[in-house]
């Protein structure tokens, strides 16, 4: 039996993508680069990865944070509103997902941009069937303002999203080769995981996602793969069934997914 786990790329590569439709996980952070904002070179590097995907027949729906523009927690901590940072943080999404379909579309890959809270004037509303339209015709979508929601991170919009737009997978893009049992930056020896289980997850209180959308996936069989964005090439060799990165799902299928017999 050919163990997937041994598999090269170009192997990979004749077998064609694993997944047909995928949900893609941005955070804030990624947009700044070293710096702060939204970093042009960097946001073009991102769409650069999603456009080769886009331009092979994927499916491809994006997820993006915040954080490089707005921390709300800072704030919630010197005494602001939750809700009211909450909100704010959905602002900054916009600016994010914005930026990101400005450098797919110098790219010449159709995209859209929809928002869980209603600006006409920049983008369109979040309409289910309408983002599934844009999928099929092989736009790529990004959804912008959380779920429109305080209290609801990004993580767990990602999770709602996919599952709506009946994607097969959320990629979840980090800094970080994978799922860690402690911060590899502040504890070297920290123990990186190939495969584990929703349940393992949420019980040993990895900061993988938030509890509410691990639970969305768990509950909709829905895998999640955490993989280091910043390796050119990765979005790819993911949707290509390489083994990179950590994959969280039900038992019988992470095994699957490691090439366990």
């Amino acid at each position: 039996m050919c163990d997937a786990s041994r598999d090269t790329p170009l192997v990979n590569e004749l077998r064609g993508p694993r997944f047909s439709r995928v949900l893609l996980k941005i955070s804030g952070e990624a947009f700044a680069g070293d710096g702060a904002g939204v970093d042009v070179n960097t946001t073009d590097a991102m769409a650069e990865e999603i456009a080769e995907v886009s331009r092979a027949g994927i499916s491809i729906a994006i997820v993006v944070g915040g954080g490089n523009i707005w921390r709300g927690k800072v704030h919630e901590e010197a005494g602001m509103d939750r809700a009211t940072a909450d909100y704010m943080g959905m602002l900054a999404t916009v600016i994010n997902a914005l930026a990101l379909q400005d450098s797919l579309e110098r790219m010449k890959v159709a995209s859209r941009v929809q928002t869980a809270i209603a600006m006409h004037q920049i983008a369109e509303p979040y309409i289910r069937r309408r983002a599934i339209r844009h999928l099929e015709k092989g736009r790529v979508v990004i959804f912008a303002a959380g779920t429109g929601n305080p209290y609801f991170t990004t993580d767990t919009t990602a999770a709602l999203r996919a599952v709506e737009v009946n994607a097969e997978a959320i990629l979840k893009a980090t800094k970080v080769d994978g799922i860690y049992s402690a911060d590899p930056k502040k504890h070297p020896g920290a123990t990186r995981f190939e495969r584990l289980e929703y349940m393992e997850v949420l019980q040993l209180g990895l900061e993988v996602m938030d509890s509410t959308s691990m639970a969305l996936c768990m509950d909709n069989a829905l895998p999640v793969i955490v993989f280091d964005m910043a390796v050119a090439g990765n979005i790819r060799r993911v949707i290509w069934g390489e083994p990179i990165g950590t994959y969280v799902g039900r038992r019988e299928t992470a095994a699957s997914a490691a090439g366990t017999p």
